[in-house]
């Protein structure tokens, strides 16, 4: 196995005592030396946040995009070099609110990226305000009276517009949590997963104490990942009675790459030969 200490960085975390994101780093860091990855071979990529930070901490490749628009830089590296393993940090509100229609369209092309989604319920960057994935009710530093709006069932809004790659898992469970990841990772297509991480500082209500209580493991003996219908009812699983952890959903598809004929034969984009001499007889059709 590799060194996970290849992977360390020197740069100061700025992340809060007991923040969730430390163990998403740390299953990060385990994941990628149980894979025997090297740090040139990866690729992280980010948008803005908390879980916008994650490039910052770690030592591979990364690429910090604008809020929200981390999905199309993520899909042009991939395709520029299909060697790489590319993966998307960005949070709940980030992937989700922000990022939303790329997620959808970035799902819908199926370019094989990981997206992991650092869902704490709240924005934790700008102090505090309900995410698309806060409670109905909660009471947050903004919506003093309570969120008004209902939490978008995230895995179950990936199944309905093609995902084929959905899961769970909690940054407090670090075994479950480098599991998920490498399924994630090793599957051929966007894989979506969003990883419990509390908010020590802006969310006291979906606390490691909450998640704790409620999330149970998919039993992989009677529960079957790839029965869309079945997936979708137990996405819709949350709160007292349990929140089911693991492989939601699980389909085979095409890639994009595996699409384009010039994407999937021959070396990767970067590794050709490129003479701008060739681009002279298609700028004489606009003359």
């Amino acid at each position: 196995m590799v060194d996970v200490k290849i992977y360390d960085s020197k740069d100061e975390i700025a992340w809060c005592p007991g923040c969730g994101n430390f163990g998403i780093l740390d299953g990060l860091k385990q994941t990628l030396a149980e894979m025997e990855l090297k740090p040139h071979e990866v690729v992280i990529v980010s948008g803005i946040g908390q879980a916008g930070k994650t490039h910052n901490y770690i030592n591979t490749n990364g690429y910090n995009g604008l809020h929200g628009r981390a999905v199309p830089p993520a899909q042009g590296i991939k395709i520029a070099n299909k060697d790489l393993k590319v993966i998307l940090h960005s949070g709940d509100g980030d992937s989700y609110a922000e990022g939303g229609n790329h997620l959808l369209h970035g799902i819908r092309r199926n370019v094989d990226l990981t997206h992991v989604v650092h869902f704490n319920q709240i924005y934790g960057l700008t102090k505090g305000q309900a995410s698309p994935t806060t409670a109905r009710g909660q009471k947050t530093n903004m919506q003093f009276d309570g969120n008004k709006t209902d939490p978008l069932q995230t895995l179950l809004f990936a199944i309905s517009v093609g995902c084929g790659f959905v899961a769970r898992t909690f940054s407090g469970d670090k075994e479950h949590l480098v599991k998920t990841l490498k399924e994630a990772i090793n599957y051929k297509g966007y894989a979506l997963v969003d990883v419990l991480q509390p908010c020590v500082a802006f969310n006291r209500v979906n606390t490691f104490k909450y998640y704790k209580d409620r999330v149970y493991t998919l039993d992989s003996t009677d529960y079957d990942p790839t029965n869309k219908v079945e997936a979708m009812k137990k996405a819709m699983e949350w709160g007292d009675d349990g929140i089911p952890i693991g492989v939601i959903y699980r389909e085979e598809k095409e890639t994009y790459i595996d699409k384009i004929s010039y994407l999937r034969e021959g070396p990767a984009l970067v590794d050709r030969m490129w003479n701008p001499e060739d681009a002279k007889k298609y700028m004489e059709d606009y003359r």
